[in-house]
């Protein structure tokens, strides 16, 4: 026996078995038990959301011989008819392809023979808007008074191309996007009953790239699954197999965006390119990335989780990073990537538009509309808040952003700095110069500090800094760069200044104080 697509195999029999739309499923059951039947339905809403499958149900359920609290018992004669397809009394059209007025004059001929078997005709007319306007005209006498046995149902994904004519003369039905967790719920079924086994991130990647239809989701399943036959399905195998991207690009990106590094922007795309991924599917992800941010920053802390779908530790890692923009900019990524979203279905070089956009976003300068107006304001300020690095000074330290305020003067020191560490603070400029991007533009935010035990400080007022600055790839980076100019690894700590365990500490700012006055060279051999 040939194969069968996973949507098509479970796809449901019974009103129990249908998932997300219990409001309908209820009306369309209470209906059937009181024989209170409506001649003429209308169903709205996206694909994959149940449509059909519910119009299936409904012509079972009318013409079951021996109905189970108004849904079809699967059994009996009509209702295995209905299911194999050679029931005369089940006609569905496919207004795609039949949209003609001879095709809705060939309905309206038939409707006038009664059925040799059940009760009741039911004509299931899928894609209904694509009917011309011929068609709707020729429908509309026979939709309005249909013979008694006749039940006329139309599913459409665009309702709002049904000629009001029609509306009237329908009971409309609006099937809503099914959520992600029946979804997996849903999921979670279909491997028991397959023998397949996934991992729950798996799982929750595929609703919400299914984006409320479980069919597609059951399509993304199966293609998954069938790809890696026999074996657990993992979140990195899913990405693979869909061309999409983990969080933590979309994490980085951001990050390098934000610091306005072009050059390590482009080449993070240049590795999803390699990897293979789909473009298109990185826009959208991206862009519901940014939209994600965007509640975090406007939503409450106490509810925020009732917004978003996510585990905790993602939305952990979205609460600090919220904390490091503000709205506008969020808002104006959102904008630049959702008019990239339009324009990239249709483009041969979606790479140099993608480029482009993420371009946009580290220079603001380029656009004129207000969102990018007050994004190069904000820029503006970030450099007079932070202040730029000069030349350094002979025989002094050189004033590396020297951020803090009037009431936050440091300790003054009452010992000779050790010999290390002053070497350090003389070729901070030449470090900061050679580590690469966006490390760099984090640490030009930040100020050197000498602890209690003669341990290098860095310390950073940004949160988001502190964020990526302990991540292992910007230790890494900074490992690289102390051992190439001091020739060896170098023990320091990065501390967010008022959080952590910085709180409440005071440390001399090595950025403040002018080492020929405070060092003594003679004096620093005991350290």
């Amino acid at each position: 026996m040939s194969y069968t697509a996973l949507y098509r195999k479970w796809r449901p029999e019974r009103f129990q078995d249908v998932k997300g739309q219990e409001a309908i499923v209820t009306t369309l059951k209470n209906q059937i038990i009181r024989d209170r039947i409506g001649h003429a339905y209308l169903f709205c809403g996206t694909r994959g959301t149940g449509k059909t499958t519910i119009a299936k149900i409904v012509a079972k359920a009318v013409n079951c011989e021996n109905p189970i609290d108004g849904s079809p018992c699967g059994e009996c004669k009509s209702c295995r008819a209905i299911a194999e397809g050679s029931s005369m009394n089940v006609i569905e059209m496919d207004a795609a392809s039949n949209n003609g007025v001879d095709d809705v004059r060939l309905i309206r001929d038939e409707v006038t023979y009664a059925p040799t078997e059940g009760r009741y005709k039911v004509y299931i007319i899928d894609e209904a808007h694509n009917l011309s306007n011929a068609a709707f005209n020729a429908l509309l006498k026979t939709l309005e008074e249909p013979p008694s046995y006749v039940i006329f149902i139309l599913a459409t994904t665009e309702y709002h191309k049904i000629p009001v004519t029609i509306l009237s003369r329908c009971q409309r039905y609006d099937f809503k996007r099914i959520a992600a967790d029946t979804i997996v719920e849903r999921l979670h079924e279909l491997m028991e009953g397959e023998g397949i086994e996934a991992d729950e991130r798996a799982l929750a990647y595929i609703a919400k790239a299914a984006d409320g239809g479980l069919r597609d989701a059951l399509s993304l399943f199966d293609q998954c699954s069938s790809f890696y036959y026999g074996q657990k399905l993992t979140y990195d195998k899913v990405l693979e197999v869909l061309g999409a991207v983990d969080t933590k690009v979309f994490s980085d990106l951001l990050c390098s965006v934000m610091a306005r590094d072009i050059k390590s922007s482009v080449e993070l795309l240049g590795d999803v390119v390699a990897q293979g991924r789909e473009l298109n599917q990185f826009v959208t992800d991206f862009t519901w990335y940014l939209r994600n941010l965007l509640l975090v920053k406007s939503s409450e802390e106490d509810n925020i989780e009732e917004v978003l779908d996510m585990s905790s530790e993602n939305l952990e890692q979205l609460m600090r990073e919220a904390s490091a923009i503000d709205l506008n900019r969020i808002m104006r990524y959102i904008r630049v990537f959702s008019e990239l979203s339009n324009e990239i279905k249709y483009a041969t070089q979606k790479r140099i538009l993608i480029e482009i956009a993420i371009i946009k976003l580290c220079r603001p300068d380029m656009e004129t509309d207000t969102d990018s107006l007050k994004d190069r304001i904000k820029a503006l300020e970030e450099k007079l808040e932070n202040g730029m690095i000069p030349a350094p000074v002979p025989g002094a330290v050189s004033q590396v952003n020297a951020t803090d305020d009037d009431d936050e003067q440091p300790v003054q020191l009452t010992r000779p700095v050790p010999g290390d560490i002053k070497k350090i603070v003389s070729q901070w400029p030449k470090i900061i110069n050679l580590v690469r991007n966006p490390v760099q533009s984090f640490l030009k935010k930040s100020s050197l500090s000498l602890s209690d035990d003669d341990r290098l400080i860095i310390t950073t007022k940004d949160p988001f800094a502190y964020e990526y600055l302990m991540k292992d790839m910007a230790a890494e980076e900074l490992n690289r760069t102390f051992t190439e100019v001091m020739g060896g690894e170098v023990d320091y700590e990065v501390i967010l200044k008022g959080e952590g365990k910085g709180a409440g500490r005071k440390f001399p700012d090595l950025s403040k104080i002018n080492m020929e006055i405070t060092m003594d060279d003679s004096d620093t051999d005991e350290y």
